[in-house]
């Protein structure tokens, strides 16, 4: 491959990012212009699903919301491994060793669990 075409083909990537850009550009002038424009007190309001705004904008959360979160993604996270190891299981040359080890990856994750458990973290209070 001569230089020539090495860099063609770079330059081919770059025309079809410029015209991914240009029609993004095209795409938000386009809504400028055909959208209605009457501002209003009303319209220039907050919106809290259809209650007007009182008091202040800060809110705490509970550090609980935080913890189901992360156990979720733990949780996740054991399921994008899980799944390609079973694809992978039947496969001549996984064998006990496979199966070894994901039962270690599992039962560190129920031992996760059982700690978030006796810590109380799942009771919904």
């Amino acid at each position: 491959m001569t230089a020539h075409g090495y860099f063609s083909t770079y330059a081919l990537v770059g025309l079809v990012f410029l015209v991914g850009c240009a029609f993004v550009a095209a795409a938000f002038a386009a809504n400028r212009l055909l959208r209605p424009h009457a501002p209003s007190t009303e319209k220039l309001m907050a919106y809290e699903c259809g209650v007007d705004p009182v008091g202040t904008g800060w809110a705490q959360t509970h550090i609980r919301y935080y913890i189901y979160a992360y156990l979720y993604v733990i949780f996740a996270v054991d399921a994008i491994y899980l799944f390609p190891w079973a694809t992978v299981f039947a496969d001549p040359g996984y064998g006990a060793t496979t199966l070894v080890e994901m039962f270690v990856f599992v039962g560190f994750l129920a031992i996760g669990l059982l700690y978030a458990w006796r810590k109380g973290v799942l009771t919904w209070t």
